[in-house]
């Protein structure tokens, strides 16, 4: 991935009610976020409605336009296999997974969050044909 990526996954809420996304392209199938990072994923999409079934998060290491927070890297954590974000007073535990998506832990990560409707193309109207009828002297 190159710095200046925007990754995309779908969180949704599972059956215990945890955050977990899938990703067919990293081979992440029911992924658990864990602990306090359910929490931030509660703020970060209380704007959305319908979102316990489903978003879309789009992240990068870098800013991007309309992001709308930033998760900062306080360090490892104490095992040494995950590593600790920040938004704002809450600190939470992300899993190796996180570098399926970046080569090595990010100093910062940009989220947005959007409703799954937003991204569905609209239905094309359908347009009325009529037979025109040429007037006839």
């Amino acid at each position: 991935m190159t710095a200046n990526s925007i990754r995309t996954i779908a969180p949704y809420r599972n059956e215990y009610g945890v955050w977990a996304f899938d990703d067919a392209v990293t081979g992440l199938i029911r992924e658990p976020f864990v602990g306090e990072v359910n929490d931030m994923l509660d703020r970060l999409t209380a704007h959305i409605a319908g979102a316990r079934q489903g978003v879309l998060c789009l992240f990068s290491s870098e800013p991007f336009p309309g992001w709308q927070a930033c998760l900062e890297w306080t360090g490892e954590d104490l095992s040494g296999v995950g590593n600790n974000y920040r938004l704002g007073q809450v600190e939470g535990w992300l899993c190796p997974a996180l570098l399926r998506y970046f080569e090595s832990a990010p100093m910062r990560i940009y989220v947005a969050f959007r409703s799954r409707e937003q991204e569905k193309p609209k239905p094309q109207r359908k347009i009325k044909h009529e037979k025109i009828k040429a007037n006839s002297p």
